[in-house]
């Protein structure tokens, strides 16, 4: 027992040491180009400053870092298992007596803890940098200094308030202030019942939302069968707020794991189709099966008695290249699951459980032999 807790600590250690190292210098080249196409998109543009430039810069890494982040794992393990074999220690290992599987169980422990550690941590801190990389961008093409996540294409959104009501708020022009405060122009507010017909609605040429409350100035409320009434204020409360009309205008990339379950329920209790979030919050909670994937395709090819010469170069080009072809294939059935051509839980976890299965299959072989 005490060989084991040795021997499992130890190639742990080796496995996350190399992760790190790998992580950073990805992190580090990516940053490289990622600076260099930062500085070709604002070169002789006078209204932009060199903290601008940094800012663009650096959240652009969080999309990249999310697609890498298997091939990572993939590189740690091959790099681990080929120092193992390169020292003789992994035949050592094996003449102890030790299983593929005993050998490889903490390491697969490892991979799944750094792939919650992953969905539970970076990923919220990479969904507000991917984030503000959206407002950024807008900002760049749109040459405001000061633009948020909104454009001048408006605001359509729907809310069911209840079982027989149904709220649509329509916006032509929208923006958002420094005191987080949003301000609109020419808003309509039209209630519907349970037949879809409209019961009232409240047209405004001004509008601001603050927490759930829509200030509307200049108001035309109109009722079926009675006269048009106009105020100079009106409050109407809703349920909806800031966060919920901002996620209008992100993809699903850019809302955090813990808040994904909030976003999905607000959509389909609203009416809208809430697939792309519901692929994207069970895609994380595929992803660290997804690195212990990746982790037994490094150790399919790598995990040898004998590693010398040629044959390093070539196990190394084939484990890369079959990281790529899966990573492509998942992209494939995860397109299909958008587009609703298969199951959502199906295209999510096929490329995963199919890793895994066959992998399984190979090392369960090697350990017979």
């Amino acid at each position: 027992m005490k060989f084991f807790s040795i021997l499992s600590r130890y190639v742990t250690k080796q496995l996350l040491a190399n992760f790190f190292i790998v992580f950073f210098a990805i992190l580090g080249i990516i940053l490289l180009f990622d600076a260099i196409e930062a500085l070709r998109r604002v070169s002789g543009r006078e209204d932009i400053g060199i903290w601008f430039t940094i800012q663009y810069a650096v959240t652009r890494i969080a999309k990249t870092i999310e697609i890498v982040f298997p091939f990572i794992m993939m590189v740690a393990a091959m790099i681990t298992f080929w120092r193992l074999s390169k020292n003789n220690e992994f035949v050592i290992i094996r003449t102890a007596g030790v299983s593929i599987f005993s050998f490889l169980r903490p390491l697969i422990i490892a991979a799944f803890a750094l792939g919650l550690f992953n969905i539970m941590v970076l990923n919220p801190i990479s969904a507000k940098m991917y984030e503000w990389y959206e407002v950024l961008s807008y900002r760049l093409t749109s040459r405001n200094p000061n633009a948020m996540l909104f454009s001048s294409k408006g605001l359509w959104i729907r809310e069911a308030l209840s079982d027989n009501k149904v709220l649509l708020i329509q916006a032509k022009n929208l923006r958002q202030e420094k005191d987080n405060s949003l301000w609109m122009r020419d808003i309509s507010i039209t209630e519907l019942n349970e037949n879809s017909q409209i019961t009232q609605s409240y047209e405004a040429y001004f509008a601001t939302l603050e927490g759930k409350n829509f200030h509307l100035k200049d108001v035309k409320h109109i009722v079926g069968g009675k006269p048009i009434q106009t105020m100079s204020d009106y409050t109407y409360e809703t349920s909806i707020d800031m966060q919920r009309i901002k996620e209008n205008f992100i993809e699903p990339e850019a809302i955090s794991f813990w808040q994904l379950p909030d976003t999905i329920a607000f959509y389909e209790s609203a009416g809208f189709s809430a697939r792309q979030h519901w692929m994207r919050y069970l895609s994380l909670w595929v992803s660290p099966f997804l690195l212990v994937g990746m982790l037994l395709i490094a150790a399919v090819f790598m995990l040898q008695n004998t590693l010398r010469g040629s044959a390093i170069i070539w196990r190394v080009v084939i484990s890369i290249a079959t990281g790529f072809s899966i990573y492509f294939l998942s992209q494939v059935v995860y397109a299909f699951g958008v587009n609703g051509y298969i199951p959502i839980l199906l295209s999510v976890s096929a490329p995963a459980i199919i890793i895994l299965l066959m992998t399984t299959s190979l090392l369960i072989r090697a350990d017979e032999v």
